[in-house]
């Protein structure tokens, strides 16, 4: 692992770590963000975001500085104003990244997509309250109970996730790094157990794995309301 969360690899010294991470310090277009509403701009040219997912076999992964899921034939994917992202991976990270009104949630899953087209981007965010168990997290929660330190993985074979495919009424977009867009949708629930459980197999550097929120620097966030 060439950085972590803590110390004199920490998020402050991304980007002297190395010469591809310098946009780390340089870059006017970071995420995470805060999202302040009353800063938003509700855009009408917003569409829905169209997902189509499909049950398959799945794999369990730890990075050491997170832990997710792959997939080991095709996923389905996302549309977004007519652009078409497969996705590729999604993955956790505690406490969330992303704030709303300076508030910081539980966890956040980041479900990663990838344009054929053009080789870009797209993450969905999804923030989590700690409250009651999420499915999803419930149908991987005996991998995760063997998986190991950094670099191991863990067969799930056929992983059914319906759950992801549910139509989001609101979201959030920006110009973000490496993303585009992250889109914060309607906070969901996850228990502490599972939380406990996603932050075992990280390494010791990386148990909060959340880098701090970063300036705007006069980007617009654009919100869709389907009720708006």
């Amino acid at each position: 692992m060439e950085f972590s969360y803590l110390g004199k690899d920490g998020p402050d010294r991304w980007g002297m770590l190395e010469l591809k991470f310098a946009p780390c310090s340089i870059g006017k277009r970071q995420s995470p963000i805060n999202i302040q509403r009353n800063l938003t701009v509700h855009n009408k040219l917003l569409k829905p975001l169209t997902r189509n997912y499909n049950s398959v076999n799945a794999t369990l992964f730890n990075k050491g500085y997170s832990v997710g899921v792959r997939f080991e034939e095709y996923p389905g994917d996302l549309w977004i104003n007519g652009k078409n992202y497969t996705l590729k991976q999604f993955h956790w990270h505690l406490p969330a990244e992303h704030q709303i009104e300076g508030q910081q949630f539980a966890a956040e899953l980041h479900l990663v997509h990838q344009a054929a087209v053009d080789g870009s981007f797209a993450v969905i965010a999804a923030l989590y309250q700690e409250s009651n168990a999420d499915p999803l997290i419930c149908r991987i929660i005996e991998g995760l109970k063997h998986l190991g330190g950094e670099n191991t993985t863990v067969p799930l074979g056929i992983l059914n996730i319906n759950e992801l495919n549910r139509r989001s009424r609101k979201y959030y977009t920006y110009v973000g790094s490496l993303t585009t867009p992250p889109c914060s949708e309607n906070v969901t629930s996850i228990s502490k157990e599972q939380i406990i459980a996603l932050d075992i197999p990280l390494n010791s550097d990386c148990k909060k794995n959340a880098r701090p929120c970063q300036p705007l620097n006069g980007r617009e966030v654009d919100m869709y309301d389907e009720l708006s």
